[in-house]
C-alpha cells in the first residue's frame, strides 16, 4: 500500500478548515483535510494524496454524525463551488469565524478586545450579484452517471465546480440571490435550447452564449449583462429581446462580445441593450451608480453594518483630513464625508473613480476629492504636500492586502488612526505585524458579510502609540 493510501476508521473531525474543508488527526496525529464535514462527526476516511504537512482523505463512512451539523437546504451543496458551509448551523458558522479572528491575532495580546461577531441577519437571499457559466457539456452528479449513462444533453447554466475552471455545475435553484434571479436562468436556458443557440466550450473558445451575470438594488431593479463569445447579431438580438419582454425588473440590459480565453469584462466594451447604463442603490440617505464593471459589496444589509463601525471607529468631530484608500466607488469615503474636514479617496481603477465622482455629485458632497492611480506610486511626498498629512487612514484593499511600500508610507506618515478593513485577515495581519512598531490594536470588529462560507470581513482600530 501507498503511502498516501491510508484509511484510519472512527475518527473525530477536529475543526474546520479554509474553502470549506475540514479537519481531523490520524492516531499518530497527522492532519488530514477532507471535505463535507462538520466538528463533532465520527468517521471512516482514507486518504488520497500526500501533501508535506497534511493528508487529502474522502470521508468512507460517517459512525456519528455531530450537533453542530443540518440540512443543507440547496439540492446542488457538495457539488456546487459555493456555500460549503451550508450543512453546519449558522450558529456555529459564527462561532468559527469569530475564533478564527481571535486564533489569527493570538499572539498579539488583545485581551478582550476583539468584539462579538456581527451576525447577518439574511443567511439566504443577500448577495446583489451573481455570476453564472454557460457551458456545453455539464458537470454530471454521481446519481446521473449511475442513473443513466445516455444523458445527450449536456448543456448547462450554473457555477463552476470548485478548483476547476472548465467544468459546470448547472444550478436548478441558487439560495444567494432573490428572485427573479433564478427565473431568469432558467428562462433563458429553456429558451436559447428551445432556439438552437449554442452554448459556450472554454476548450475550443467557441459557443454563442458564455456568461451571465445579474445584479440587484434593495429596490428589485436588476441589471443583466450576457457575455456572447461570437458577434452574431441575430442571436444577440433574440436573446436580448427575450429578456427585455420577458422581465420588467430588469432595468440595466447589456452585452459584451468577449473572444478571449478568460471571462474578465474589465477591458471589454458593454453595449447597453436597453434601459439605463446602472442601477442605482442607496445607503443611509446616501445614493449610488452601479455599473457593470462596478466594484460594489454584494451583501448590502451586511454593508451598511460595515460602515457603521468604520464611522464609529472614526469617531470623527469635523476637523479631521481623512485618506480613503482603495476607495473604489467612495462609498465609505461619502459615508464618513459630513464629519469630516475633507475626504481624499484614492483608487486606482479609473473607472470607478469616474462612478465616484459621479456619486458624489449626485450627493452633492462638496469636500471631498477623488484621485486615480496606482497606490504604490500616488501616496508619496507630493501627494502630502498638496493635500496635508492625514488624521485618519481608512484603508480597504483587495484580498492581497497592502503593499509593503503602502505599509511603509502609513508608517512615515503617522496618521493618528489607521481603520483597516479587510476581507482576508491573513494579509490584514501581516500588515499589521508591520504597522504595530507604532501602532497598537485598539479594538477589532468582525463581520459576517457572507454566510455559508468560510470567508469573514475583519475591522481593526489603529492608534498611534506616542
Amino acid at each position: 500500500m501507498k503511502s498516501d493510501k491510508l484509511s484510519f476508521e472512527k475518527i473525530e473531525i477536529i475543526d474546520v478548515g479554509s474553502k470549506g474543508n475540514s479537519i481531523c488527526k490520524n492516531p499518530e496525529g497527522k492532519v488530514i483535510i477532507v471535505k463535507n464535514g462538520v466538528p463533532g462527526d465520527i468517521i471512516d476516511v482514507k486518504t488520497y494524496k500526500k501533501r508535506k504537512k497534511f493528508f487529502l482523505g474522502k470521508i468512507e463512512k460517517f459512525h456519528k454524525y455531530s450537533d453542530k451539523r443540518v440540512q443543507p437546504k440547496c439540492t446542488h451543496f457538495g457539488v456546487c463551488g459555493g456555500c460549503k458551509w451550508q450543512n453546519i448551523s449558522y450558529n456555529e458558522q459564527v462561532k468559527f469565524k469569530e475564533n478564527k479572528i481571535k486564533h489569527l491575532f493570538n499572539d498579539y495580546n488583545l485581551d478582550n478586545k476583539v468584539n462579538k461577531i456581527i451576525k447577518s441577519e439574511n443567511q439566504f437571499y443577500y448577495r446583489n450579484k451573481v455570476e453564472f457559466s454557460f457551458t456545453h457539456n455539464r458537470w454530471l452528479t454521481e446519481d446521473e452517471i449511475k442513473g443513466d449513462k445516455s444523458i445527450k444533453d449536456r448543456r448547462g447554466v450554473g457555477f463552476h465546480l470548485s478548483g476547476m475552471w472548465n467544468k459546470v455545475v448547472d444550478i436548478q435553484e441558487c439560495f444567494l440571490q432573490s428572485d427573479p434571479s433564478n427565473k431568469i436562468r432558467t428562462y433563458l436556458k429553456s429558451f436559447a435550447i428551445k432556439n438552437e443557440i449554442s452554448f459556450y466550450n472554454p476548450k475550443l473558445n467557441r459557443g454563442s452564449l458564455r456568461t451571465m451575470m445579474i445584479r440587484n438594488n434593495s429596490k428589485g431593479e436588476f441589471m443583466v449583462i450576457i457575455q456572447f463569445c461570437t458577434n452574431d447579431k441575430t442571436t444577440i438580438n433574440l436573446v436580448m429581446n427575450f429578456l427585455k419582454n420577458s422581465f420588467i425588473e430588469i432595468k440595466s440590459l447589456g452585452y459584451i462580445i468577449n473572444k478571449k480565453l478568460n471571462d474578465s469584462i474589465y477591458d471589454q466594451d458593454v453595449v447597453i441593450f436597453s434601459g439605463k447604463e446602472y442601477i442605482e442603490e442607496k445607503i443611509s440617505n446616501l445614493k449610488f451608480r452601479i455599473y457593470p464593471k462596478s466594484f460594489f459589496q454584494t451583501n448590502i444589509d451586511q454593508t451598511i453594518k460595515l460602515y457603521e463601525v468604520v464611522k464609529k471607529f472614526a469617531n470623527l468631530n469635523g476637523n479631521e483630513l481623512v485618506y480613503d484608500l482603495y476607495c473604489g466607488l467612495g462609498t465609505i469615503s461619502q459615508f464618513i464625508a459630513h464629519d469630516s474636514k475633507k475626504v481624499i479617496g484614492i483608487e486606482s481603477v479609473n473607472d470607478a473613480v469616474i462612478s465616484a465622482k459621479d456619486s458624489s455629485n449626485l450627493n452633492n458632497i462638496k469636500n471631498i476629492e477623488f484621485i486615480v492611480g496606482d497606490m504604490r506610486n500616488i501616496l508619496d511626498d507630493e501627494l502630502f504636500n498638496k493635500y496635508g498629512k492625514p488624521d485618519l487612514v481608512i484603508t480597504d484593499p483587495p484580498r492581497d492586502g497592502m503593499h509593503k511600500s503602502v505599509v511603509f508610507q502609513l508608517l512615515k506618515i503617522m496618521p493618528k488612526q489607521i481603520i483597516y478593513v479587510s476581507c482576508n485577515p491573513s494579509t490584514q495581519k501581516r500588515d499589521l505585524d508591520l504597522l504595530l512598531d507604532k501602532y497598537k490594536i485598539k479594538i477589532i470588529q468582525p463581520i459576517d458579510m457572507f454566510p455559508h462560507t468560510d470567508h469573514v470581513e475583519n475591522v481593526v482600530l489603529l492608534k498611534l502609540k506616542i
